[in-house]
């Protein structure tokens, strides 16, 4: 499950007070700068009186603080000692009362510490790796753990050595199983060490503090943080129409960079390539470039290596999600995020019921957008969610289509007026959505104004990672019985923030919740499908309910609206057919063994440090992928593949596409192709019910 740590976008840092004088030896202490003190206080100020929750900072708080901030520091606990961990339980209690005072010394002693343990080890492995790689035995037969959350630190220095001999052999181990010689190994590894190392040192008041910071957030909820005056401009760029790089938010865990999703039309999104929980552990400029080893580096910094100028090429090497752990290499063209990339696009595709055939048409939303800059302008021509999509919808109208699909899947929200507009084009006048604000009032300001555009039969299309916007509009569509919901349960973003100014940089502060015209909120628990389709992303590693911190679902009261249909007595029929339909369908057993064995894999505790054992593992991996994907291709009455490496070619590097939206195809979507015979069986089943007048529901 993704933690606080592993899940927030910025670092930060907390509160304490001094603790014994420990000898650092050459390293540097860093202390906190004049003014961050009252930062503290202002931040505490700002959380208890502004947050959603109005948590008042206490002794528990402080429990929950001490932890938090120990594990954004040494989160696999590889760097503490237990010594140094026992030290510190002295201020489990205290740090509450020193953020009031606007006293962070103590957040420095621990970070202090750490950095001390941190340069010692990275000293240490570097005079291992001088001149020659370590002689490991690989025919030994031992394991290391891969998830240490609820392992204990180390209780002497022998055995922190002991761990880390084991972390250096797996390193270098998985180093041989791609190819790599030994020399190839000791320069990536020492070129590894010593980036950290260098970066360590670069660690400046700053950083220090912001760690800090966040740790306390986080603690409110994870969409809360402080962002320095460094992180600001690199969250007001990331925000920035003009931003230049490959579209994908990165997120930090524990030494890695993953992607936590990517920007739907961007460059890394259109080479098919890269998928949320891919680890990055290399980054190339250009078609050619060294690529670099990132393993360990801060956040931002990977970031800036990422980003690049519009036209140049990126390589990165990245460690698949559910893969055997062989590194990919994906050759992405940097270029501008552009407003027509993201836009709503359409086709049309004909299905069976069995006894009719069906057109039915597909919106494609992949964001909820508006140009704001030509909105303000008054420009007539200013492009926007809602206007793309009733131009489509007209289109569509002229094209005599039985019925519409609109495809939110991976759209992770933009714009509530958007959302609130396009709502508006598929129902009467109504409220879309309710928003509680940190101050217990309800606004229901959001609400569709006019006549519905499109009154036929709908369906919307969601997954995990349909996000905020997305979840609203769908919500209002499933409680409106307005069309049917298909997919997967959504991501759960039912969270509302703003920026308040600091004298030192900007706290994010979540200060309202979303919920539905049915009271319930969105929040959490997203919005969950009538009729559901194989899971193809963990729930339980990606979505709201993964952080440890996230606010809880709850209801409100509902507000009266109207019901359209009675689509009760349609969904049984429905999903019975859809079951019968994907049972035996290749591409659906496909999905299905491929989710259950990407979860297999990510519940793995251990691995092993045995050379013959972790090729027969990565053997074993191949086959079953190669078996997978042959059953789907023999099923189908395709040549199946020869090897793994026949099927692996088949997956090669690929060059972005840039330029206009990506078309839409059903070849290669097994999900969007069902959606498309369920419409066929809704329109089939039910041909009149779109066409009965609404009915205002009781309460």
């Amino acid at each position: 499950m993704l933690t606080n740590r592993t899940a927030a976008l910025f670092f930060s840092f907390l509160l304490i007070a001094p603790l014994s004088t420990t000898a650092l030896g050459d390293v540097e202490h860093l202390a906190p700068e004049k003014g961050q003190g009252g930062t503290a206080r202002e931040i505490v100020s700002k959380l208890e009186m502004l947050h959603y929750n109005k948590i008042k900072i206490g002794d528990k708080m402080s429990e929950s603080l001490w932890s938090e901030y120990i594990d954004a520091l040494d989160p696999t606990k590889s760097y503490f000692l237990a010594s140094d961990i026992n030290e510190f339980r002295a201020l489990q209690n205290r740090m509450d009362d020193q953020l009031r005072a606007g006293d962070v010394k103590a957040g420095f002693e621990i970070y202090n510490r750490f950095r001390l343990r941190m340069s010692t080890r990275l000293d240490k492995i570097l005079s291992q790796l001088d001149e020659s790689l370590p002689s490991f035995n690989f025919a030994r037969n031992e394991s290391l753990e891969l998830d240490r959350e609820e392992s204990k630190w180390p209780e002497s220095t022998s055995a922190a050595d002991d761990l880390w001999r084991k972390r250096l052999k797996s390193s270098v181990l998985s180093l041989r199983l791609t190819g790599k010689t030994d020399e190839e190994i000791r320069d990536l590894l020492a070129r590894r060490y010593k980036g950290q190392q260098k970066r360590l040192e670069q660690q400046n008041s700053d950083d220090v503090f912001e760690l800090y910071m966040n740790s306390l957030t986080r603690l409110y909820d994870p969409h809360s943080n402080y962002l320095s005056p460094r992180s600001l401009e690199n969250f007001n760029m990331s925000m920035s129409l003009s931003l230049e790089g490959i579209g994908a938010v990165l997120q930090a865990d524990e030494e890695y960079t993953k992607v936590a999703r990517l920007v739907a039309g961007g460059p890394a999104d259109r080479t098919g390539k890269i998928k949320p929980n891919d680890k990055i552990v290399g980054v190339g400029q250009d078609k050619e470039g060294e690529m670099v080893d990132v393993v360990g580096w801060r956040l931002d910094d990977v970031v800036d290596l990422i980003r690049g100028k519009a036209g140049t090429y990126v390589r990165l090497e990245t460690i698949p999600t559910g893969g055997d752990g062989t590194h990919k290499t994906i050759l992405i063209k940097r270029s501008k995020v552009k407003l027509e990339d993201q836009a709503a696009k359409k086709a049309v595709f004909e299905f069976s019921d069995g006894k009719k055939n069906y057109k039915v048409g597909v919106i494609n939303l992949p964001t909820f957008y508006i140009d704001f800059d030509a909105y303000r302008r008054r420009d007539p021509n200013y492009k926007s969610t809602t206007r793309d999509v009733a131009k489509l919808l007209t289109e569509l109208k002229e094209e005599d289509v039985d019925g519409i699909i609109l495809d939110l899947r991976n759209n992770g929200g933009g714009s509530l007026q958007e959302a609130t507009m396009l709502t508006d084009l598929f129902i009467d006048q109504g409220p879309v959505v309710q928003i509680r604000h940190a101050n217990e009032q309800i606004s229901r300001h959001n609400r569709s104004r006019s006549r519905a555009m499109y009154r036929g039969p709908l369906l919307v299309l969601i997954n995990r990672l349909s996000a905020s916007a997305s979840e609203i509009f769908a919500g209002a569509i499933q409680d409106y019985n307005r069309g049917l919901v298909v997919g997967n349960q959504s991501f759960g973003k039912g969270t509302v923030q703003t920026m308040a100014p600091l004298k030192e940089g900007q706290l994010k502060i979540t200060q309202s919740k979303f919920y539905r015209v049915s009271g319930d909120s969105t929040q959490n628990a997203g919005v969950k499908p009538d009729i559901p389709m194989p899971q193809m992303i963990n729930a339980e590693s990606v979505g709201e309910s993964a952080y440890d911190t996230a606010l809880p679902w709850d209801r409100i009261h509902a507000v009266p609206h109207a019901k359209y249909l009675n689509l009760k007595s349609l969904i049984p029929n429905l999903i019975s057919k859809h079951n019968k339909r994907t049972e035996s369908d290749p591409d659906f057993i496909f999905l299905r063994d491929q989710f259950k064995f990407e979860s297999e894999r990510s519940d793995k505790k251990y691995i092993s440090l045995n050379e013959v054992m972790r090729e027969h593992e990565r053997e074993a991996v191949n086959q079953r992928l190669l078996s997978m994907e042959n059953r789907r291709r023999n099923a189908k009455g395709l040549e199946p593949y020869q090897d793994f490496e026949a099927y692996e070619e088949s997956e090669s590097e690929e060059v972005a596409t840039i330029g206009g939206p990506v078309e839409i195809k059903l070849e290669k979507d097994p999900v969007l192709n069902e959606a498309g015979y369920i419409m066929a069986d809704f329109i089939g089943l039910s041909d009149k019910a779109s066409k009965a007048p609404p009915q205002v529901a009781n309460f």
